[in-house]
């Protein structure tokens, strides 16, 4: 089930108010991409909820946004490999609580335990990589669906990795997960098409994060630029000016 493609416009860079006045909530905030994600979503203006399991990290990004001047963050530590369904019925009592809306939601956590033929796959990590990088982007999405659906606007946004790799040998549970996600943005953009709930798939072009040095052993990940450039796509597919890229798959290689 293959998304279209859809281009950034050309030019288009976040302005000061692009954001202004939403809630976003993005998993693995202290992840490469999450965490520079956060940052471009606070100075658009954005309230952040920052989702993650390393509390230190979700500590020094709250301080770092906060001294930058930004809207006051939530921190919500929390570890996908475990969470249940009582606990995403929690976070969205507790968003509703605080902020009184939610208006947007990033996955950007991800799991990768490294290139592994299906045949040496042990099966809990097989397990756990598609609950982090499949199943709890569901039900995270399925949680926060009813307060996404109170607003005018809003937007839900899950990260791919490119296709054509994903389904090549040794890419294992990751691989399986993402064809996965891509799958789900177009099932559940088909269900909210007539909603004022936006489904987006975004695809970042190659950048400098943890999972790419696992992956690319013989690359020197540090040629590869910082996750900045994606984190701005993820402010516009966030924003009431991605209208016209719901439910495709936003292209940045």
């Amino acid at each position: 089930m293959a998304l279209s493609g859809v281009r950034l416009p050309e030019g288009w860079v976040p302005a000061a108010d692009t954001l202004n006045g939403r809630v976003v909530m993005i998993t693995g905030a202290t992840g490469g991409l999450g965490r520079e994600t956060a940052l471009a979503c606070a100075r658009a203006g954005a309230s952040v909820v920052l989702v993650g399991r390393r509390v230190r990290e979700l500590e020094k990004l709250y301080d770092a946004l906060l001294e930058a001047g930004h809207a006051k963050p939530a921190v919500v530590p929390l570890n996908l490999e475990s969470a249940t369904p009582a606990q995403y019925a929690e976070l969205a009592g507790m968003i509703e609580a605080e902020f009184g809306h939610l208006d947007g939601l990033l996955h950007a956590a991800a799991h990768f335990d490294g290139l592994t033929p299906i045949s040496q796959h042990r099966p809990d990590q097989w397990l756990r990589t598609l609950q982090v990088n499949l199943s709890a982007p569901f039900a995270l999405t399925q949680a926060m669906q009813p307060l996404l659906a109170q607003r005018e606007d809003a937007a839900v946004v899950f990260v791919l990795d490119d296709p054509e790799r994903m389904r090549q040998a040794h890419w294992g549970a990751y691989g399986v997960a993402k064809a996965g996600l891509e799958s789900m943005v177009a099932i559940l953009h088909q269900e909210t098409e007539s909603t004022p709930v936006r489904v987006h798939a975004l695809l970042p072009a190659p950048m400098r994060t943890e999972l790419r040095r696992m992956a690319w052993f013989g690359e020197d990940t540090m040629a590869q630029p910082t996750p900045e450039a994606t984190a701005q796509a993820a402010v516009y597919l966030l924003s009431a000016q991605a209208t016209a890229a719901r439910g495709a798959m936003l292209d940045l290689r």
